[in-house]
């Protein structure tokens, strides 16, 4: 990394040194191709970009004020003719990794397909299940020779590096990003958003894959970091355009394999392939190895990115626990040994940080947890997030020395604990769990239900119990409810709310600031520190976060000694290439969420969201009116229906007046010997009911006219 001496001070109020950034732009059809990219779509310039009024866009970085370091050159590798081959673990050739059995097994690594840690062993310390005959396998992936070092040059290549981010910058969720070389492209994670409150109707938010599908002939492979729904959500979308291998560890090739039976109609199956820590995987003129860390989820791993243009390390999501629940401690000797390589970029995720220290272990609950179970009566109820496996692997074990059966409510809380549990992660007592219709049959206290809905979920479990919603099992009093979550940023106000209601019912509420009910998955400063110190990358880009934590993560950087000139602060779509003349943006791609409504994709624009939004805040009124051609009447008096409106008891009125008004309007008409059906299509009585009803409640209600015309 380069000195301290050498970084650069930003001015006050400049940005002259900062970490350049682009502002978000508008939706553009067009779409920036550099290096290695597809020759059929139009490049589009930072200075053309700068000419059409984009302010900082297409800024590029300054060459590091430092020569490069020195990095060692490897020697050339044989010709490949597979994609899939093996070598031995962590990059460490050895004599006896030339010598394998048929089935692939290599002597002396003792390399055990169904998993293995850092420390070569079975991240649950346990043996998983066998799994149902009828369902698909998931494959092993195989590891290819000669892989955890940089990849030598062809004559006359170009050592280029393009990362694009679909998604995860300047937010959190929907994390998708592509790496190119040459003519080599991958993907690592492909996540999903959740709607927020300005999307009304919206199921989810899916990564514009547009890009992926115009250049799918040069995509080697989908990689994924871990098993949570924003590192996995839009695989069902992305399989449905690509075939591909996707890698991953085994618990998120399992949530993985669900998911596309249920979404995508099975495809992508065959495509799965389960890896372990230390497992490289050749992907055309890349070779991506795997790295154990921690987080709250199983079989989450840092990708190191071996290119022909230098290493990249992407981090993903982790956290550095020293004591964890299971499967042992993140792989920092690795890291470490990456490092001292020679890392050309590395892309770490800032979600924390801005909490000082380190995170607490995912242990030091289960002290708080024995306390809980141990100090309270009557039926105990924990609120997770359905993927925290850890955490709950620590209630059932705490209800279980407490005497407890375990029953489970929410749809994805019985997927995911199905999931890990078929794996060998979840461990308990046969006779532990119970459905949830059977808790009437046992004492109170001796029922723990695991449910969804720490965040306030509307249709959570826990948000419809509270407000006995639910159909099998409501809140009462003398119940103990535990959120053992964090509220997210923008989800307090739908926390607070079920807690309150909680209250309300008599139960005894335990969540964040009251007792130790919680750690998070992600890694503090301290702990982001440390990674950077033992990757000591040369250029450096923010993830995972919005804009003020990926701000404030460059300046961390630049505090342990990394160049304002050498960060860059990217937008979702942005183009950014790293190679000899420095790492810069060379352009943008479309990048805007796709919204999922339903079964469609994408079909939902604007126009169509502001109208759920007016219906939501105002309400509808419709009039039903049938009229007679030949005698030019009304057939019958109007109908009118108002929904979310107003108010039941001042409904009467304001249909009486509306009624009065219609009755005047077409009065007026027949004594004028006017057509009555073109003047009630037109917008004269609609203007006239909406300025009543303005007058009268000073809210303006969608008005539907309904006409029926008889002979």
């Amino acid at each position: 990394m380069p000195k301290n001496e050498n970084r650069g001070t930003p001015p006050a109020g400049g940005s002259a040194k900062r970490p350049h950034t682009r502002q978000p732009a508008k939706q553009e059809k067009a779409a920036v191709t550099g290096t290695g990219g597809n020759a059929s779509r139009p490049a589009q310039s930072g200075a053309s970009r700068r000419r059409r009024g984009r302010s900082g866009q297409g800024s590029e970085a300054a060459a590091p004020q430092t020569p490069p370091r020195d990095v060692a050159q490897p020697a050339q590798q044989p010709a490949q003719t597979t994609t899939e081959k093996s070598r031995s673990s962590r990059g460490r050739q050895t004599p006896s990794a030339a010598a394998k059995d048929r089935s692939g097994t290599k002597t002396g690594t003792a390399r055990n397909p169904a998993a293995r840690t850092s420390s070569g062993r079975n991240p649950s310390g346990r043996n998983p299940s066998t799994r149902s005959a009828d369902r698909p396998a998931v494959t092993h992936a195989q590891t290819a020779t000669g892989a955890g070092k940089k990849q030598p040059l062809r004559d006359g290549e170009q050592p280029v590096i393009r990362v694009i981010p679909l998604g995860g910058m300047r937010e959190i969720g929907k994390n998708m990003t592509v790496y190119e070389c040459g003519d080599d492209m991958i993907i690592v994670d492909c996540g999903v958003a959740f709607p927020g409150e300005d999307q009304p109707g919206i199921d989810a938010v899916i990564p514009d894959m547009a890009y992926i599908r115009q250049n799918k002939e040069r995509l080697r492979g989908v990689f994924l970091t871990h098993g949570h729904e924003d590192h996995i959500g839009s695989l069902p979308w992305l399989t449905q355009l690509v075939d591909v291998p996707i890698y991953g560890g085994r618990l998120p090739m399992e949530l993985v394999r669900r998911k596309l039976e249920e979404r995508s109609g099975g495809a992508g199956l065959d495509k799965l392939r389960a890896v372990n820590d230390g497992d490289v995987i050749e992907a055309g003129r890349m070779r991506v190895e795997f790295i154990h860390v921690n987080h709250s989820i199983p079989d989450a791993f840092s990708l190191a990115i071996f290119t022909p243009g230098g290493i990249v390390v992407h981090s993903g999501d982790f956290k550095v626990d020293y004591t964890p629940i299971d499967g042992g401690p993140i792989n920092l000797p690795r890291l470490a040994e990456i490092g001292s390589m020679g890392v050309e970029l590395l892309v770490c995720e800032s979600t924390n940080i801005e909490q000082a220290g380190s995170s607490p272990s995912e242990r030091s609950l289960a002290s708080s947890f024995e306390t809980i179970f141990n100090d309270n009566d009557g039926r105990i109820f924990v609120a997770s997030f359905s993927s925290n496996i850890y955490r709950l692997q620590q209630v059932v074990s705490a209800a279980e020395r407490a005497g407890r059966k375990v029953a489970l409510v929410g749809r994805s809380m019985l997927n995911v604990f199905d999931a890990a549990r078929s794996l060998g992660y979840m461990q308990m007592k046969q006779d532990t769990l119970i459905d949830i219709s059977q808790i009437d049959r046992y004492d109170p206290d001796r029922i723990c239900v695991l449910t969804t809905g720490s965040q306030g979920e509307p249709m959570s479990a826990l948000t419809r119990m509270a407000f006995s919603e639910h159909r099998s099992v409501e809140i009462i009093a003398g119940d103990t409810v535990v959120l053992s979550a964090d509220p997210i940023p923008g989800n307090e106000k739908s926390v607070y709310r079920v807690i309150n209601e909680l209250f309300k019912r008599g139960a005894h509420v335990i969540y964040e600031g009251l007792a130790d009910i919680h750690v998070s998955g992600h890694a503090y400063l301290e702990e982001i520190k440390l990674y950077h110190q033992l990757v000591r990358p040369k250029y450096f880009l923010p993830a995972h976060g919005e804009y003020r934590h990926m701000y404030t993560h460059a300046q961390v950087a630049n505090d342990l000694g990394q160049p304002w000139d050498t960060m860059l602060l990217l937008n979702n779509g942005d183009i950014c290439e790293c190679g000899p003349s420095g790492c810069k943006i060379t352009g943008f791609l479309p990048a805007e969420g796709i919204l999922i409504d339903g079964s469609g994709v994408g079909d939902i624009d604007s126009s169509v969201l502001r109208e759920r939004k007016m219906l939501a805040d105002e309400g509808v009124i419709v009039v039903s009116m049938v009229v007679e051609q030949a005698a030019n009447r009304l057939a019958a008096p109007p109908d009118i229906q108002m929904r979310g409106f107003i108010f039941e008891s001042e409904a009467s009125v304001i249909e009486r007046e509306c009624m009065n008004r219609i009755t005047s309007f077409v009065r007026k008409l027949e004594d004028a010997k006017k057509p009555l059906a073109p003047a009630i299509r037109g917008n004269l009585l609609r203007d006239q009911l909406r300025d009543l009803l303005y007058t009268r409640t000073r809210r303006r209600p969608t008005i539907i006219l309904s006409l029926i015309e008889l002979p």
